[in-house]
Order: structure tokens, then C-alpha cells, then sequence
């Protein structure tokens, strides 16, 4: 009787992690997907900034030339892959200071950082128009992650070798997470 129990439960498990499995790949948000990346986007740029230009790591060949040399290749650290590596192993956990913002006047919702980095002073933020969820919270967290593994090559690329507007060429371009016509996101406090 004890086998059948169990097999009853296993049964049940697997039906509600099959719904829950439904919910969970189910139809993409558009809004969340796309202000996430832009999100995403927001603080890599934020952190890369952070670090100091003259600093450059060695990359490359380090085999001795035919003279005996050795010339190690050193580029700035801040856009190296090794640097751009370590900041996706948390960088998703700064989605935690983001919120759907609606704005008063045109209704349009966008996804917005709510709290101030550590070198900045909390600005003039008119809470009233976030809405905090924490389950969306989770959300965010989660849909960084997703866009972080499935694009991490592009994403590496487009820091490395281009300068402006990596949001638009990473979430509408390169993986089509936003509507070219559309979404805005507001990076600022």
C-alpha cells in the first residue's frame, strides 16, 4: 500500500511541475523580456565604467617570437571577456532594484532602477508610479539569467567591440527581445 502512495504522490509531483513547467515556458512578456535586457545593458555599461581605463589584463599567444621576445597582447580590462565574465556571475542580482514604473502622464510602462548605486545619491523618485511586486522580482532575476546564457556570446562581442548603443544592438538587433519601435527604458534614477 505504502509503493502506491508513493507512486500516487510521484504522480501528483509530476502533473504539477508539468503545469507549472507550462506556466514557466509559456508565451513570452514582451515588456519584462525587453526591459530586462535593457536593464541588463544598463548595468554592465555602469559597472564597466567603474573601472579604471589604465588598467589592462594580457590576452593572447604568450610564445617566444624567433628573436627570443615575448610579447604578451594586453588590452583594457574593463571590456575583457574575463572581466565581462565576472561581472554575469551577479549581475542579475542588481534586477533586484528594478520595478515596473508607469508614467503619470503617458501610461506607458517600463521597466526602471528605483534605488540608488552605491556612488549615487538618491535622486528625486516618485515611488507612487513603481509598482514592487516580489514576485516579479524573481521574475526579472530570472529572465536576466535567461537572456545572459542564451546571448552570452553576443553580449561578450558587443561590449568588447562597440561603443554605442549596445542596448539597441543587443535586445532589438541581435536577439529581437525588443520591438525596434518600441520599447523605452529609462536607465536613470
Amino acid at each position: 500500500m505504502g509503493s502506491r502512495r508513493r507512486r500516487g504522490a510521484l504522480a501528483l509531483l509530476l502533473v504539477a511541475l508539468l503545469a507549472l513547467g507550462l506556466q514557466v515556458h509559456g508565451e513570452k512578456n514582451p515588456e519584462l523580456h525587453c526591459g530586462v535586457c535593457r536593464a541588463l545593458v544598463a548595468e554592465l555599461d555602469w559597472a564597466i565604467k567603474q573601472v579604471d581605463p589604465k588598467k589592462t589584463i594580457q590576452v593572447g599567444s604568450f610564445r617566444i617570437s624567433p628573436d627570443g621576445s615575448q610579447k604578451p597582447n594586453e588590452i583594457p580590462y574593463a571590456k575583457s571577456e574575463t572581466h565581462l565574465l565576472e561581472l554575469f556571475e551577479t549581475i542579475c542580482s542588481n534586477m533586484d532594484d528594478y520595478a515596473l514604473y508607469v508614467d503619470p502622464e503617458t501610461q506607458k510602462k517600463t521597466y526602471m532602477r528605483f534605488a540608488p548605486r552605491d556612488s549615487e545619491k538618491l535622486g528625486s523618485v516618485d515611488f507612487k508610479n513603481f509598482k514592487f511586486d516580489p514576485e516579479n522580482s524573481k521574475s526579472l532575476k530570472f529572465v536576466c539569467e535567461s537572456i545572459l546564457e542564451e546571448y552570452e556570446e553576443e553580449i561578450i562581442s558587443l561590449f568588447a567591440h562597440e561603443a554605442d548603443h549596445v542596448a539597441d544592438k543587443l535586445c532589438s538587433e541581435k536577439s529581437e527581445i525588443c520591438d525596434l519601435s518600441g520599447q523605452s527604458f529609462h536607465s536613470d534614477l
